[in-house]
């Protein structure tokens, strides 16, 4: 486990890989535009720093590889098999700055949403929750078994002031070594896109516009030349079937399109006014260039 510095703050990082390879939440190596930082500190479990440079950040899945200037580290083991509900989940990172910080609780759910917020604008999906403490600064750091093992990098809190005790979440070890080597090979991951900005749909929303559902997802900004686009979908539609599975708010549509790969063909069942209509959208990707 790592301490990661940045003019930002403090947060907490993974050995990879012994050359020097480090593995930590995006957000903790971007600032408030989410662009990365050119170069981080690294402080390492025997006091010793060294800089690196950010390799690549997904904001989809929240993951960045940093390299530090460091070889010879030993490399944390990883389990890409979920944890069962009720496991061990030790939880090691630098809280408030407290460096080597160790917590402990159980994995208190699998498969968790969170629905788009101001430091995540596309949400996350598919996280382990869980009760073990997790606080500023662990973001990052490992969460590991009774084994010794890396099931996923801490990723957010509630905090009390929501009414929210021990709530915790955790991305999947699975998805880290993905999103991690995916970079690695090419600079960027890349992920299915539908080419929507959707929005959940609240009882003051469905009553001002005319709508006639509180359930599914509102279509605000339409990507112009975008998958769905391409296949008639405007801003005012409202997405309640893909594929086959019912869409009752935004979690459900991003973790939907989240499960696809680019080009695959999907089935977007969609209300426009009081017309239900249907769409095949080949699904786009987030790859730039």
């Amino acid at each position: 486990m790592v301490t990661i510095q940045t003019s930002g703050g403090i947060g907490s990082g993974v050995v990879y890989r012994s050359d020097g390879t480090i593995v930590t939440d995006a957000h903790v190596v971007e600032d408030q535009q989410k662009k990365p930082f050119k170069s981080v500190r690294i402080r390492f479990a025997d006091g010793s720093q060294a800089q690196a440079t950010v390799v690549g950040v997904d904001d989809p899945t929240d993951v960045a590889v940093v390299k530090a200037d460091r070889d010879n580290l030993p490399a944390a083991k990883f389990s890409t098999t979920l944890p069962e509900v009720g496991q061990l989940a030790v939880v090691i990172g630098s809280p408030l700055g407290l460096e080597q910080t160790v917590t402990a609780g159980i994995v208190s759910a699998l498969h968790r949403n969170m629905p788009p917020s101001e430091g995540a604008p596309q949400g996350l999906i598919d996280l382990i929750q869980t009760d073990a403490p997790i606080s500023p600064g662990n973001s990052g750091g490992a969460v590991v078994n009774s084994n010794s093992e890396i099931i996923g990098l801490s990723e957010a809190y509630l905090p009390p002031s929501s009414g929210a005790v021990s709530i915790g979440f955790v991305t999947p070890a699975a998805t880290v070594i993905d999103v991690a080597d995916q970079i690695l090979k090419s600079g960027v991951a890349t992920h299915a896109v539908l080419g929507v900005i959707p929005t959940d749909i609240s009882p003051e929303v469905a009553s001002r516009f005319g709508l006639p559902t509180t359930s599914g997802a509102l279509v605000i900004e339409v990507a112009q030349g975008g998958p769905a686009a391409k296949a008639g979908l405007q801003p005012g539609d409202i997405i309640t079937q893909f594929d086959g599975q019912k869409i009752a708010s935004v979690t459900d549509l991003l973790a939907a399109v989240r499960k696809k790969d680019p080009g695959q063909q999907s089935d977007v069942g969609y209300q426009r006014g009081q017309e239900t209509r249907s769409a095949k959208v080949t699904l786009g990707s987030t790859a730039k260039g």
